[in-house]
């Protein structure tokens, strides 16, 4: 896993970045494992114009990027809105616990093992009017899981979408709650707001311990949170609510996503009350039933875990499956 620090407003940190990898011989466009269609262009030229008008921050960065790599911005931007929707993608566990004691955030990255090699762990400090934070990502600029430095705590699975429209897809829709807001009922009020164009889940949590996963796609958001006493929330590739469970595509390949679900629920029924960062890491790795046993024969493996503890202020993670390595705990960034 590369590690990565960004400093200045988003067309600088694009720009130097994208220098930066010219400069070493590195053409991001070189790397992208998917063909960049007529189709993809046509899709994200026609989602270009909600970027522009709530987050032209990204769109800036990405700008940087392409003027930095001496590339065309628009395939750029082919690849980074069509991402989730086109194709979709299906992998990724996620839950959050608040007891009292604990407020926490475990997300197990499911993917490729051909592409591990370029995953990144970023950290990002603004000048400009965005929260900083620290994420993860399989690709660039769009994140899969992250904290801001108000300690709101982000991770998505993707879903496949029953329909796309033209918006912001789940990477860039996670960066964008991480850089605008505090709190978990902000990002329900923005996720309530924006265009959005594939179908994934979000499980969020906050520094005074609200938590929530928010079940959306391209015309449905459900808001789910702990049932009764439960002090948990979770979820995989599948949506579970009654509002949008019916949208789940049939026969698709979810990586496992129910068993992995299952597994999640039945451990947090017993753990969630007492839980802390060593069981969440547990859980995480497998020793509570299947959620990162891949065949990795099968090209498919948990390429990182990640705990973030929002109430002790730290982060721990297993840069590869964590059912055989280490958790490591990641002190650079304060939050």
């Amino acid at each position: 896993m590369y590690h990565v620090r960004f400093k200045g407003n988003h067309y600088e940190i694009g720009f130097r970045w994208g220098s930066l990898l010219a400069k070493h011989g590195k053409i991001i466009l070189d790397y992208i494992p998917f063909p960049i269609t007529e189709k993809r262009m046509e899709f994200a030229n026609q989602c270009l114009p909600v970027y522009q008008e709530y987050f032209p921050q990204i769109v800036m960065e990405i700008q940087g990027l392409s003027d930095g790599q001496k590339c065309s911005v628009e395939q750029l931007q082919a690849v980074l809105f069509s991402m989730y929707a086109i194709p979709p993608a299906c992998s990724c566990s996620c839950f959050a616990v608040t007891n009292g004691e604990h407020i926490l955030v475990g997300r197990n990255s499911d993917f490729l093992t051909e592409l591990e090699k370029d995953n990144k762990n970023v950290i990002y400090q603004f000048s400009s009017n965005s929260y900083s934070f620290t994420g993860n990502t399989t690709s660039f600029i769009q994140m899969e899981d992250g904290v801001n430095e108000k300690g709101l705590a982000i991770g998505l699975t993707s879903v496949y979408p029953p329909s796309i429209q033209p918006g912001m897809n789940a990477g860039l829709l996670l960066r964008f709650f991480l850089e605008k807001c505090q709190t978990v009922e902000e990002v329900i009020q923005w996720t309530e707001k924006l265009p959005i164009s594939s179908a994934q889940t979000f499980t969020v949590a906050d520094s005074i311990g609200d938590i929530a996963v928010l079940e959306c796609c391209a015309d449905s958001l459900q808001v789910m949170r702990p049932i009764g006493d439960a002090p948990y929330v979770c979820a995989t590739n599948l949506f579970h609510s009654d509002k949008l469970a019916s949208k789940n595509l049939p026969d698709i390949d979810s990586w496992e996503a129910e068993p992995r679900y299952q597994t999640m629920v039945q451990a947090l029924e017993h753990k969630a009350a007492q839980m802390g960062p060593a069981d969440a890491k547990e859980l995480l790795a497998g020793k509570s039933g299947f959620l990162c046993q891949y065949d990795r024969e099968t090209g498919k493996d948990t390429v990182w875990s990640v705990v973030y503890d929002l109430k002790n202020h730290r982060i721990y993670r297993a840069e590869g499956n964590p059912s055989h390595c280490s958790f490591r705990e990641d002190n650079r960034f304060l939050f």
